[in-house]
Order: C-alpha cells, then sequence, then structure tokens
C-alpha cells in the first residue's frame, strides 16, 4: 500500500463521519478548502468517487460506503493504541472513554465519581451513553460496561456488579387500591406499564422462572395504560401509582430500601447475570484502564454487601 495515501484516508473518515466539510475542519483544525481539495486528490488517486456532494446535502457512494466500513475500526484501533502507549505503565492519567449503557452508569459509576476523581486526579473520565453492544474499538473508546458476559472471545470481562434480578414491584399506594398479585397470570388483572425497544419498536415481555431450583425460565406479556422506553421514566411512573413495573433490581434498589417501591412475585423471579466491564486485551492493559477496573471492583463488594 501507498503509504502517502494514509493522511488522505483519515481525513475521509473523519468526513464521512461529520456527512460535513465545515464540521470535520473544525474537529481536526484545518481549513474547509484544505479538506475538500484533499479529498478530490484522493478520489483522483483511488479512481473513484467516494462522495455525492451537492450545497446543501452530503453522502456516500457504494465505493465510500465500503471504504468506510473499512477504515473505521481499523483507524478506531489505531488512536486506541496511540492513546495508550505512553501510560501503559506508568501512573494512570490521559483521557478514559468508558462506552456504557445508560443503566450501569447511573448505579455503577455516576454515584462514585467523586471517589474516583478523587483517587485518580490525572484521569479524564469520558461516558459514552449507549444500550447497544457497540464495538469498543471502533468507536474509540477503551473500555466498555455491558449486561452480561455474552461478549466476543478476545475481550476480557471483568464481573462490576452482583448477579442481578428482575424485580417486579408497585407502590404502597398502588397495592391498597389493586391488591397484590401472587403468580405472574395474575398480572392480566392489574396495570402494568410497559417497556417499547426503541429500535425494533417491539414491547418488551417480563421474564419470570418458575419457581423451584430448576424453574423454567418464560416470559410473559402484560398490558396497561402507559408505554415508554426509558427505564426511568416507567421507574416515575410507579412512584406515582400508576401501575406495576418490572425492572433489574438494582435500577430500582433505593427506592426499595426506604420503601417507596414494593417487590412482589419473589418467587418466580428470573435471575440475570450482572455487569461487565470489558476491555480489547489484558496484554500491555494501560494504567488508567485497570485503576478504573480494580476501583469498580471495589464498589462492587459494597453493592454486593447492601
Amino acid at each position: 500500500m501507498d503509504p502517502s495515501l494514509l493522511p488522505s484516508l483519515a481525513w475521509f473518515a473523519h468526513i464521512a463521519q461529520h456527512r460535513s466539510f465545515t464540521r470535520a475542519a473544525e474537529e481536526m483544525g484545518v481549513s474547509r478548502a484544505a479538506l475538500s481539495q484533499n479529498l478530490k486528490a484522493l478520489e483522483r488517486q483511488l479512481g473513484v468517487r467516494l462522495l455525492y456532494r451537492t450545497t446543501r446535502d452530503m453522502s456516500l457512494t457504494e465505493a465510500g460506503q465500503r471504504l468506510l466500513d473499512t477504515l473505521r475500526p481499523a483507524l478506531g484501533e489505531i488512536e486506541h493504541t496511540v492513546r495508550n502507549l505512553s501510560d501503559a505503565a506508568g501512573a494512570p492519567s490521559g483521557l478514559l472513554r468508558v462506552n456504557t449503557s445508560r443503566l450501569a452508569a447511573r448505579v455503577l459509576l455516576e454515584p462514585h465519581l467523586a471517589d474516583f476523581h478523587a483517587r485518580y486526579p490525572q484521569v479524564k473520565l469520558e461516558l459514552i451513553m449507549d444500550d447497544s453492544l457497540s464495538n469498543i474499538i471502533a468507536d474509540g473508546s477503551d473500555v466498555g460496561v455491558r449486561l452480561g458476559r455474552s461478549l466476543a472471545e478476545h475481550v476480557v470481562a471483568v464481573p462490576v456488579s452482583p448477579a442481578l434480578s428482575m424485580a417486579v414491584v408497585g407502590s404502597p399506594t398502588y397495592f391498597d387500591r389493586h391488591g397484590v398479585p401472587k403468580t405472574p397470570e395474575d398480572l392480566a388483572q392489574h396495570n402494568c406499564i410497559n417497556y417499547r425497544y426503541s429500535g425494533s419498536g417491539a414491547v418488551r415481555e417480563w421474564d419470570f422462572n418458575e419457581p423451584g431450583k430448576k424453574g423454567r425460565h418464560f416470559t410473559q406479556a402484560v398490558a396497561g395504560n402507559f408505554t415508554t422506553n426509558d427505564d426511568e421514566s416507567m421507574t416515575r411512573a410507579a412512584l406515582q401509582g400508576i401501575g406495576l413495573i418490572q425492572l433489574l433490581d438494582i435500577a430500582i434498589q433505593q427506592h426499595l430500601t426506604e420503601g417507596r417501591l414494593v417487590r412482589v412475585l419473589r418467587n418466580w423471579s428470573h435471575s440475570h447475570a450482572g455487569f461487565y466491564l470489558y476491555s480489547p486485551s489484558r496484554e500491555h492493559m494501560p494504567s488508567k484502564v485497570r485503576a478504573l477496573i480494580d476501583f469498580l471492583v471495589e464498589k462492587r463488594e459494597v453493592i454486593s454487601l447492601r
């Protein structure tokens, strides 16, 4: 490969990512004209058109999309490696990008930010909220936090929360008015707050296990007069006594402890693997990544003792 193409390929990836010469130029600290001329030169060298450009819009050609799909993970891995070279063995420092689900951020990371920054003042933490299972290398993150261990074979996965369960809860006032369900079938007589997945648009069915050591896992559709795609919105509705919700117990632990919500159908609870922190490799692990792993494992013990 001609090494002279590498800078132009990187510039093309920035332009394609932003779908804007102006925004890409601002991020890279160069002029819009320089980017435009560089792209034209790259297209001449490759002999293909990479972008369709109008005065108002920009889109990738088929060749441009294929090139971007190849470049994005490769450039992300290069950026990740270069960023971590200098601090692999030293004191924790530098930017630490964490790709995390919103729930994991809320219950595992955000409550301990002050403690983490006091302990590691040279580390700059950036949280990328993403509820999909992203490729942390491709998006330039250092680590990811996700539910369960269904991860790629090449990554290191460390548990940072205890095992969890799906809890059916409601407010005391709701149960005073409507009674307490004894089995999942009883939920047909209750107002259940539904969660709709943003991607597929499907409504999530509730998870249960039959009582007993080898209880069969099954799902059950529920109905009610309120649906949302946000678990915090579900919780606020339940606190108002609108209806019942099913969420991971860790998401509503404080409300349960303080009695604002009451758990039912505990014998039917479906167990769930906890949250894991995953990183690309244990080899040459940067000190800032090791610091975060050790910190969250320490906090995991606190969560387990609640």
